[in-house]
């Protein structure tokens, strides 16, 4: 097999290639990302059930109060729907950031799960984050090479991709983030009841939140429910309504720039001087000015980013 360095040479080079504005491929669930911004600006994004591999560059996650960073050769693993805040690492003109995504599919992981020897997993799943990063051995490179090589092959795609997607899932499931990538597919898993609030929240951001209904939702007690959520996202259910609030904010007003009061409410803010207050709290500026600042790096990247 061939080894991580020219692995990652073949990687960068698809990538480089292939990366669209939009991040999507002619392959489903396949994204890849070209960065070429310097800018030590944060930036704040929605994840989805996630494998990033890097390519080129660099990564560092913030996920409330726990820390995540990621290089060339190293993978992310995200198992739920988070809002998290990233900077570049290592990142200009001459070296962009290169990146691969691959959407974790519960039905796909639900498949192997059954088969996927258990002697590698935690016994205990409770107190797993949703963010796990690690070393990308030459088994996982050599998998996603193969995928990329398929944007060369469209003919074979449709027949070969599903087959590499299912190589990689199981790389994952038998490497270090077996216990973690399990609970996607384990429809009873702690991951999967506190998804269900997570999905309600980021659907509903804009309603009364009632922790209660949460917690039922979830098939939890209350106290349980807290415990497993924070676990998962490192906030509180609060903390995460208000941060999922203040980014679809913010994602408004880069088109609606002027209209402050009104993005405010329709987020949910009853108060513009309580929204104005988070969101300067959040984001480092008064809603308006963040808003021209983003538009104006938004007009500096290639392609978008990946978390």
């Amino acid at each position: 097999m061939r080894t991580s360095p020219d692995l990652l040479d073949e990687i960068r080079s698809s990538i480089a290639a292939h990366a669209r504005p939009d991040l999507r491929t002619p392959i489903a669930g396949l994204l890849l990302s070209k960065v070429t911004t310097d800018s030590a600006a944060p930036e704040y994004s929605l994840t989805a059930p996630l494998l990033v591999i890097m390519a080129q560059g660099g990564k560092r996650l913030l996920l409330g109060d726990r820390v995540f960073e990621y290089r060339a050769g190293q993978c992310l693993v995200v198992t739920a729907n988070l809002p998290v805040t990233g900077n570049y690492i290592d990142v200009d003109d001459g070296a962009p950031s290169l990146a691969m995504g691959l959407v974790l599919r519960p039905a796909a992981l639900a498949a192997l799960v059954l088969q996927a020897p258990t002697e590698r997993w935690s016994r205990g799943t409770s107190g797993l984050p949703a963010i796990a990063t690690s070393v990308a051995d030459d088994d996982l490179l050599d998998a996603a090479a193969r995928m990329l090589r398929l944007l060369d092959h469209p003919a074979d795609a449709p027949v070969l991709a599903p087959l590499v997607e299912q190589e990689i899932l199981w790389r994952l499931l038998t490497g270090p983030h077996g216990s973690t990538t399990r609970q996607i597919g384990v429809a009873d898993s702690d991951l999967s009841h506190v998804s269900r609030a997570i999905h309600w929240i980021r659907d509903n951001y804009a309603e009364p939140m009632r922790i209660d209904d949460l917690a039922r939702l979830s098939s939890m007690s209350t106290s349980a429910f807290h415990r497993h959520f924070r676990a998962v996202t490192a906030l509180s259910p609060l903390q995460f309504q208000k941060r999922i609030r203040l980014q679809q904010a913010r994602s408004m007003l880069v088109a609606h720039p002027g209209d402050v009061a009104g993005v405010g409410h329709l987020v949910g803010y009853d108060s513009p001087s309580q929204f104005n207050r988070e969101y300067r709290r959040l984001f480092g500026a008064s809603p308006g000015q963040d808003a021209q600042g983003l538009r104006t790096r938004t007009a500096l990247s290639h392609a978008g980013p990946l978390p």
